[in-house]
C-alpha cells in the first residue's frame, strides 16, 4: 500500500501539488507563537524516547486517549513513557479525522522515515524507529529545530522572567535559529485571581519598584517591556475569554487592584475597568516599540475541577467560550487609534463563530504603517485542523486580504510540532490551488506563487521585522 503521508497528501488537484512543491514546499519557517523552553533549546534537551517527546506535556492526545478510556495513569500519570506510548498507538486507528491522526503520522515520516500507518501491531517498529533518531546527535532539541530550517521562534514568557536563557542563546553563534522571548502578562491583568498579590510582588522584585497602585503596576510592566524588548522581543501576547473593554472607569479600576493587593476580590466592574485600562496602556508601550500585539479571545481554561486538582492546568481541561462582543473588541482598538497608538495587532478566537466579524473589525484598523498591520490571526488549537484552517483562510480571503497573511504557529510545547507548518501549507496550496482548477483564480503560478511564498515566511517576517 502506498504510504499513507506521500508527496500528494491533501493536494488533489495539479495547481496546488505545482504550489505546493514548486512556492510552498522549501521556504523558510517563522515559528512566530509557540510554547518550547528556551532552557531547553539551550541545553539542547534530549529525549529518552518517543513517549516522552509525545507525551510528556501534551493534552492534545491526552483528551483523545481519555476519550478512549485510557486509564489516567497511563495518560499524565507515573507510567513508563513506553506504557503511555503503546496505549496512545493502540487508539491511533480510531482517531481517523482527528487533526492528531495526521499530525502523528506527519511527525513519524518527517522526524523518523517511518512510514507505516501506527496502531497497535506497528507501535513497536514505531517505538524502535524513532528512539534510534532520538539518542542520536540528530535527536537533540536544537537538531530537530534546525532540521527544518526554523529561522526564529518565539516563546511565550512571563514579564517577570530574567530571560537568561534567551540573552545566552542570543550569544551562542553556534545555533543558528534566533530564540526571542514573547511578553505574555497575562497574570499582571488576573486582578480578580487570588494568585494576583503574590504575582504582583513578583513582578515588583523584577521591576525594582514597589507596586501599590495602577500606576505603580504600569511603570512596572513599561520598565519590564523595555528590557524584553533589549533582549529581541517583537510580540507580545493575552490571552482572555470575553472581556469587556467598554468599561472605561480609572477609579474602579484603581479600587479594582488596592482590593486585590489586600486580599479583596474585585467586583467584575472592577476587574473589568483594571483591564481595559491596563490594555490601553500596554498597546500605547507596543506601539511606540513597533511590536506587535497577539489578542486570543474564546477560551475558558480548567472547566474541569476534578482534573485540574488531580493532574494541574493545561492538561486537556480547557474549552471554546462565548463568542467576544464587537463593541468591547472595537472599544479596545478604537482607543488606542484615536491617539495613534494602535500597535500591529493579530486576533485569534477559539470560537470560529466569531471569524467574520473579528476579520471584518481587523479591517476597519488598517493604516499606512504597515502592510497588513491588523491581522486575522491563524486557525487556533480547536481549530488547527483541515475545516478550522481552511475557513479562517476563505474568510481572510472574503472579508481581508488574504495576501497579506502572516501564515501559521505551531501554539506548541512539542519540539516535533515543526511539521504542523508543512501540513498548513498544503492546506493553503489545495485552497489557492481549487480556485485555480475552478477558474476563479488566474493559472499565473509565478503572481500566486509569489502570495504563497509571502504567507508561508515573507509577510511575518516582514512584520517583526526579523534582520537575516
Amino acid at each position: 500500500m502506498k504510504s499513507f503521508i506521500n508527496e500528494e497528501f491533501l493536494l488533489t488537484t495539479e495547481a496546488a501539488r505545482r504550489l505546493y512543491h514548486g512556492c510552498a514546499e522549501d521556504m523558510p519557517v517563522i515559528d512566530y507563537h509557540c510554547h518550547l523552553s528556551p532552557a531547553d533549546i539551550y541545553a539542547d534537551k534530549r529525549f529518552a524516547d518517543i513517549g516522552e517527546a509525545w507525551l510528556a506535556d501534551d493534552h492534545y492526545k491526552w483528551r483523545v486517549m481519555r476519550a478512549n478510556a485510557v486509564p489516567e495513569e497511563y495518560v499524565s500519570g507515573k507510567a513508563s513513557f513506553r506504557e503511555k506510548f503503546m496505549r496512545f498507538a493502540a487508539v491511533m486507528p480510531g482517531l481517523i479525522g482527528n487533526p492528531i491522526y495526521h499530525w502523528s503520522h506527519l511527525e513519524l515520516k518527517r522526524y523518523f522515515g517511518f512510514g507505516e500507518l501506527l496502531d497497535a501491531s506497528t507501535a513497536q517498529a514505531a517505538w524502535d524507529c524513532a528512539n534510534a533518531k532520538l539518542q542520536s546527535p540528530a535527536g537533540s532539541a536544537r537538531s530537530l529545530i534546525s532540521a527544518f530550517n526554523i529561522r526564529a521562534l518565539c516563546t511565550t514568557d512571563d514579564p517577570a522572567d530574567d530571560l537568561r536563557w534567551h540573552r545566552l542563546l542570543a550569544a551562542d553563534e553556534s545555533f543558528e535559529t534566533k530564540v526571542l522571548p514573547t511578553f505574555r502578562p497575562d497574570k499582571a491583568l488576573g486582578v480578580d485571581s487570588p494568585d494576583f498579590p503574590a504575582y504582583a510582588a513578583k513582578l515588583a522584585e523584577a521591576a525594582g519598584a514597589p507596586i501599590r497602585t495602577a500606576d505603580d503596576m504600569k511603570a512596572a510592566l513599561e520598565k519590564r517591556i523595555e528590557y524584553f524588548a533589549a533582549a529581541g522581543c517583537r510580540l507580545s501576547d493575552h490571552a482572555f475569554a470575553a472581556p469587556d473593554f467598554t468599561v472605561w472607569d480609572e477609579k474602579a479600576a484603581e479600587a479594582a487592584i488596592r482590593k486585590a493587593l489586600g486580599g479583596e476580590r474585585p467586583t467584575p466592574h472592577e476587574a473589568a475597568a483594571y483591564r481595559s485600562l491596563m490594555m490601553d496602556f500596554l498597546g500605547g508601550q507596543y506601539s511606540r516599540r513597533g511590536m506587535a500585539m497577539q489578542l486570543h479571545f474564546g477560551v475558558v481554561r480548567s472547566i474541569n475541577t476534578k482534573l485540574l486538582r488531580e493532574v494541574g492546568p493545561d492538561a486537556g481541561g480547557d474549552t471554546i467560550s462565548d463568542t467576544i462582543p464587537i463593541a468591547s473588541l472595537a472599544a479596545l482598538l478604537d482607543r488606542l487609534a484615536e491617539r495613534d497608538a494602535l500597535p500591529k495587532t493579530i486576533l485569534y478566537t477559539l470560537n470560529a463563530s466569531d471569524y467574520n466579524k473579528l476579520a471584518a473589525c481587523a479591517g476597519c484598523f488598517y493604516d499606512a504603517s504597515a502592510r497588513g498591520k491588523m491581522q486575522f490571526g491563524a486557525a487556533w488549537w480547536f481549530n488547527d485542523h483541515i475545516d478550522g484552517m481552511t475557513a479562517q483562510l476563505k474568510t481572510l480571503a472574503n472579508i481581508g486580504v488574504l495576501s497579506r497573511f502572516i501564515g501559521m504557529l505551531t501554539d506548541s510545547r512539542s519540539f516535533l510540532s515543526f511539521p504542523r507548518h508543512e501540513y498548513f501549507r498544503r492546506i493553503l496550496c489545495e485552497l489557492v490551488g481549487g480556485w485555480i482548477e475552478k477558474g476563479l483564480a488566474p493559472a499565473d503560478y509565478d503572481g500566486i506563487g509569489k502570495i504563497v511564498q509571502d504567507i508561508c515566511f515573507n509577510n511575518v517576517r516582514d512584520y517583526i521585522t526579523l534582520e537575516e
